[in-house]
């Protein structure tokens, strides 16, 4: 098997999110030989221990309790999630929207389903750079839609199409089971294609989401549910839906 020289690049928001939604597809890339990783943007470090009563509430979900365990365990987590579908994970440091705060020390997001802050005006600028300064001429980018409107799939999106080069875009699991009617105007002007995903691409994609035990109770009902869901989604589209600008 020949290796392709160019890589394929998920923007990821969330040590989750590339895995989640197109976890068959980067399974079968690595096995016919393409270079995959996935760069995940918002899983940095806080600099305080403090925590908003919103980010005290995820912990509490999730099992943890201070920010540095939740980043340290979901990274490695991320790592065993990529290593299933033969990609590898790169972690940037920009911060959670659950940690983040102004210049005086306020807490600036206390709902994760809202538009992004006149604070934060510069941050999709400050990711680009940060993911240009990365990039080889050659490589191939994937984009979450942002359905949903979580505050981070947005700003990750709007930073990648700062970048002014070709992106694919992916709808967002499992935002689009919850909020599909937002899959419409998220991809307005735009160019289906799907890609054939292989049954063992199918059966990584359930076992890359597994992986991140600490969030299967806030993203699916049960670990029965989540492999219907999956399955399902499979189904409805053939395989793998990507959106490109027309």
């Amino acid at each position: 098997m020949v290796k392709i020289a160019m890589r394929w690049i998920y923007l990821s928001p969330h040590l989750d999110d590339a895995s989640l939604s197109a976890g068959g597809w980067i399974y079968d890339q690595t096995q016919a030989g393409n270079a995959v990783e996935i760069w995940t943007i918002m899983c940095g470090f806080p600099p305080t221990k403090a925590l908003s009563p919103f980010a005290q509430y995820l912990h509490a979900q999730w099992g943890m309790d201070s920010a540095r365990q939740v980043v340290s365990d979901r990274r490695v987590e991320d790592k065993n999630s990529a290593a299933i579908l033969g990609a590898k994970a790169r972690h940037f440091n920009f911060l959670d929207c659950i940690y983040r705060q102004d210049k005086a020390g306020n807490w600036l997001y206390v709902d994760i389903y809202t538009p992004p802050l006149k604070q934060e005006n510069y941050l999709p600028a400050q990711i680009a750079a940060a993911i240009s300064a990365r990039l080889k001429p050659d490589d191939k980018l994937v984009c979450q839609l942002g359905i949903g409107k979580h505050i981070d799939h947005v700003t990750v999106r709007l930073a990648a199409e700062l970048l002014k080069r070709p992106l694919h875009y992916v709808a967002d699991i499992p935002y689009l089971f919850n909020f599909p009617e937002h899959l419409k105007p998220s991809t307005v002007g735009m160019k289906k294609k799907v890609e054939r995903v292989s049954r063992a691409g199918l059966k990584a994609w359930k076992e890359a989401i597994l992986a991140y035990e600490s969030q299967m109770s806030m993203l699916f009902k049960n670990h029965r549910a989540m492999r219907g869901q999956i399955h399902q989604h499979f189904l409805k589209f053939g395989g793998q839906a990507f959106w490109e600008k027309a």
